[in-house]
């Protein structure tokens, strides 16, 4: 589906009963990679998955910020007539999830957060993202896709389920220079969101994939630690699963996003 925006669209599935759940791809991902959960959370949940700005059927132009990811979820929530949902994000999808309680808090009635980190971008990382920018500029979204693949899925998804790196390789190489080099400097220019955490007052679930390089158990954990008792904060380690767990282990991501999401009925 499209949702004719002013001055831009955004890609979105509308499916399923129940509490809505908006689930927020990372980088550089489209709404596809909620697809498992999408569908087995229907009879339990309204899953409202977006494709980001910049990335699936949604408008490519800018300004490309997590702030502005933020405001484009709560424009299709209002397209769409919803006052509160849970925000679940996965790695870019999780800092969006950050700057919407920053930006929109009354409109979350939960957090989920996936393989993410709370720091902003060290100076080393921050120069890697430019650089990877004048790749992409020059040779186009492969060059990610390249680039980050290994390091996106864990040891054993690299060994055993070549039909999964398949998929995400697929999702990767579809997606458009502008959108890709956008959220590059989005994600360059994000703030820390630390200080965040500690006034999240909704309840909170982080999940991480045991195998997962790019952002660890040890920064899933620092999430966990940094959020308030009024959280009532829950972590699930995903077992043989890295960066994209709801793709590697999907019937173990959609089990612990649905034993959350029965806590808040």
């Amino acid at each position: 589906m499209i949702a004719q925006l002013p001055g831009f669209q955004i890609g979105y599935d509308d499916h399923g009963d129940g509490q809505p759940v908006v689930l927020l791809h990372g980088f550089p991902h489209d709404r596809t990679l909620w697809t498992a959960q999408r569908v087995a959370l229907a009879p339990q949940a309204r899953c409202i998955v977006p494709d980001i700005r910049g990335f699936g059927h949604s408008s490519t132009h800018g300004p490309y910020s997590m702030d502005q990811y933020a405001d484009d979820v709560v424009a299709l929530l209002d397209y769409l007539g919803i006052e509160r949902a849970v925000v679940c994000g996965l790695s870019m999808g999780g800092y969006i999830a950050m700057a919407m309680w920053r930006r929109h808090p009354d409109r979350v009635k939960a957090l989920v957060f996936c393989d993410t980190r709370a720091g902003a971008d060290t100076d080393d990382a921050k120069q890697r993202r430019d650089e990877l920018a004048v790749m992409v500029k020059h040779g186009g979204t492969r060059v990610i896709t390249d680039a980050q693949i290994t390091g996106m899925v864990g040891a054993t998804t690299r060994e055993r389920r070549p039909e999964v790196m398949a998929a995400l390789r697929a999702i990767m190489g579809r997606q458009s220079a502008a959108g890709v080099i956008g959220a590059l400097q989005a994600l360059r220019d994000r703030p820390d969101s630390r200080e965040t955490l500690r006034s999240i007052s909704v309840p909170s679930l982080v999940i991480v994939g045991e195998d997962d390089v790019l952002t660890p158990i040890k920064e899933a954990r620092a999430i966990a630690e940094a959020l308030p008792s009024a959280a009532r904060v829950r972590l699930e380690i995903i077992a043989s699963a890295g960066h994209v767990p709801c793709l590697e282990r999907p019937a173990a991501t959609t089990h612990a996003l649905s034993d959350f999401l029965a806590t808040l009925a």
